[in-house]
């Protein structure tokens, strides 16, 4: 989405309608809280995960487990997303980099700090409620370029005939 105008402490966005289909912004009401954040600029200083605020799907918040002061989220997936989630690796919950620790061919689990849950909307979310997920971008990249590779390398050759 882009800024579109600033009113105080308000602004208006621009957002497609495939944005609306692929995410839960339909959900959203007046007054309901988001998670923004400041887009990393090339020249900035990476540190964390790589989040490209990108929508893959949506999944559903299975259940909340507290531990210590922070929790232990379960997320529903669907199986078109499972596939990039991997243990240690990264996922965006609402915009919020995450790391995954346990995952299965349809759910995975994250451990959220307490400063987290203070912060984002997760401090927020009850188990049934629907997430925007983004998948690891890395796992997404070797995914695409080994299943090309694999098509590629089982196509059949032509023969060879002697004239």
């Amino acid at each position: 989405m882009t800024v579109t105008r600033i009113r105080g402490t308000t602004f208006v966005v621009d957002v497609s309608p495939e944005s609306v289909r692929r995410t839960t912004l339909g959900a959203l009401r007046p007054g309901k809280r988001v998670n923004l954040e400041r887009s990393l600029r090339l020249a900035d200083r990476l540190s964390g995960h790589l989040v490209f605020g990108h929508v893959d799907g949506i999944g559903e918040l299975r259940s909340v487990t507290r531990e210590g002061d922070g929790a232990l989220f379960r997320f529903g997936v669907p199986a078109s997303l499972a596939r990039y989630l991997v243990e240690k690796g990264s996922v965006a919950v609402d915009g919020i980099s995450l790391t995954v620790f346990e995952c299965t061919a349809r759910s995975f689990t994250v451990a959220v700090i307490p400063h987290t849950l203070a912060v984002t909307t997760l401090g927020d979310r009850r188990p049934g409620d629907r997430v925007n997920l983004e998948s690891d971008m890395l796992a997404r990249y070797v995914d695409q370029v080994v299943t090309r590779q694999l098509r590629v390398s089982r196509r059949p050759r032509p023969r060879r005939t002697r004239a």
